[in-house]
């Protein structure tokens, strides 16, 4: 399997409180039926997301990373993408946290901190192609990582706006890359 490893140092995108998400690394592989990514991230919440989750609260995390077809004559072109939510809840009667998400089988945890370790390491997310990508082209990627806020309850959406707690995202990484090649099976 061919890898493009990517590791990214950039200071942690933090709302007030403490909470941030920080993109540690990420790589992209060659598979036999196409590319799907791996993505490691620190993810902290501040207490105001904390409190939230322990009331009930389920908070939507998103990833995406995008690869985009740059034409000087042209618009650019998303030519590849994936994008994955995953819920985070935490439920009372059996004090666990829960993962769950369109990609994984859902998970319990006896800490937060568990939870978030797990959420943070997205492995073998597979890559949806818009149109056919080519080895010799070099695309424009990009990733991030954020809460979704558009998924919570109305009162919580209007409650983001007058507060910075709420805002929990990475910051967005964009940088030149080419594809590995594909991976080809001997058999």
């Amino acid at each position: 399997m061919l890898l493009i490893s990517l590791l990214l140092l950039a200071a942690p995108a933090r709302g007030e409180g403490g909470g941030g998400i920080e993109i540690k690394s990420f790589t992209l592989e060659a598979v036999d039926k196409g590319y799907q990514i791996n993505l490691d991230a620190d993810i902290t919440l501040n207490n105001t997301l904390e409190q939230a989750l322990e009331k009930g609260i389920i908070l939507y995390f998103v990833s995406k990373f995008t690869l985009i077809d740059s034409h000087w004559y042209w618009l650019d072109e998303e030519v590849a993408r994936s994008k994955q939510r995953i819920e985070l809840s935490y439920h009372a009667l059996t004090r666990q946290y829960r993962l769950s998400g369109n990609r994984m089988v859902p998970q319990g945890f006896d800490t937060l901190q568990e939870a978030l370790q797990t959420l943070g390491k997205q492995h073998n997310v597979p890559i949806e192609m818009k149109s056919t990508l080519k080895q010799d082209v070099e695309y424009i990627a990009t990733l991030q990582v954020w809460l979704d806020i558009s998924r919570l309850a109305k009162p919580f959406q209007l409650e983001w706006f007058s507060s910075k707690d709420w805002n929990l995202s990475s910051e967005k990484k964009e940088w030149r890359i080419k594809l590995p090649a594909p991976h080809k099976n001997l058999l």
